[in-house]
């Protein structure tokens, strides 16, 4: 392979500790002449220091150093100027004890790692922010009726604990999409499949939006028969249905369609309603952390969490404009059977 074409930078020292590769990427992040560093040592070709100011050659000492090491893991460390680098060495031996013969170095750009960073800030910021009203109301109510109770009536009362009752539930939400999050993030998302009626789901789910007010008029539900077997998470089936159901009932207008139908890689569903839409440009941000389609609430973490639970399932979803204008909603889960019909 030609170390060119890697997207992280290589260096690589012979066993006097001369640069004998020196890749393009090393050299966009180092901002190194490559024609400079070839041939020369590997300390003054590459000089290092620890964020403590000192210098990392003779700090770590490949070649004189302790024979059993076999590198130094990733670390933060400074070029001239004081630009940050991750940094990362293995020692390649021809027997376990020997010499070092090889000194490859790989280096990546902290750009990456702050982006991350500022996602994580930004996601603990705005759970916060959406925690602090829930939580303010629940203890002003919870006080009040410690301290006044012989001063409400009934009904009062029933209002009260009906309140805090509403925000504990929006407490449990806010941290069971913090829990999500975390699982999509790291690969740790369970799913746990068990057959799913899909077209039922879908009815229930609009049942309960009846239930809550909705007027039964606006919703339309199409189901092509017949289904292939659908194996899936049925709670995480509820949580997809249910965010799009709810987006399309509070961001959107007009009829609320629901279309059930077979695909040749399993079973789609779309969601799409009558409103003004998603602009053009935004698009491609719909299932990124914190993207709003209105100023309507919401933690803006819903369709990130919708996009890693249909993944999860090996299925994709897509956004884009329905036939009455509004948003529109598809995703695909593919035919599958539980872990012991397979093994």
């Amino acid at each position: 392979m030609d170390p060119d074409s890697l997207p992280d930078g290589l260096v690589v020292a012979d066993d006097r500790g001369r640069v004998v590769c020196f890749n393009a990427a090393a050299a966009r992040i180092t901002q190194l002449a490559p024609e400079r560093a070839l041939g020369a040592p590997i300390d003054r070709a590459l000089p290092l220091e620890d964020l403590e100011g000192r210098r990392w050659w003779a700090l770590t000492d490949p070649y004189g150093g302790l024979a059993t090491r076999r590198g130094q893991p990733e670390r933060n460390l400074l070029l001239p100027g004081g630009r940050e680098v991750l940094v990362s060495a293995s020692y390649v031996r021809t027997h376990p004890t020997g010499p070092v013969r090889r000194l490859v170095v790989t280096l990546r750009g902290t750009e990456a790692r702050r982006r991350t960073e500022r996602s994580h800030a930004e996601l603990i910021a705005t759970v916060a922010h959406e925690l602090r009203s829930p939580l303010t109301s629940v203890k002003g109510f919870t006080a009040t009726l410690l301290a006044k109770w012989e001063r409400f009536t009934d009904d009062q009362k029933r209002l009260m604990l009906e309140t805090v009752d509403a925000d504990a539930n929006r407490v449990t939400r806010l941290i069971a999409e913090l829990l999500d999050i975390s699982r999509i993030d790291s690969g740790r998302l369970e799913v746990r499949r068990q057959p799913v009626d899909i077209a039922t789901a879908v009815g229930r789910h609009v049942q309960a939006l009846t239930a809550n007010g909705q007027d039964p008029e606006r919703f339309l539900v199409s189901v092509s028969r017949p289904l292939p077997d659908l194996w899936a998470d049925p709670d995480k089936i509820d949580q997809i249905l249910g965010n799009l159901l709810e987006n399309a009932v509070r961001h959107g207008e007009g009829t609320v369609t629901i279309g059930v139908s077979p695909h040749e890689k399993g079973t789609a569903v779309t969601v799409s309603d009558e409103g003004p839409g998603i602009p053009e440009e935004s698009m491609a941000r719909v299932f990124t952390r914190f993207w709003r389609g209105s100023k309507r609430g919401g933690t803006g973490l819903g369709l990130y969490i919708v996009k890693g639970i249909v993944e999860a399932h090996g299925g994709t979803i897509t956004v884009g404009r329905g036939p009455g204008g509004g948003a529109e909603f598809r995703f695909i889960l593919p035919v599958s059977a539980p872990a012991y019909l397979t093994q």
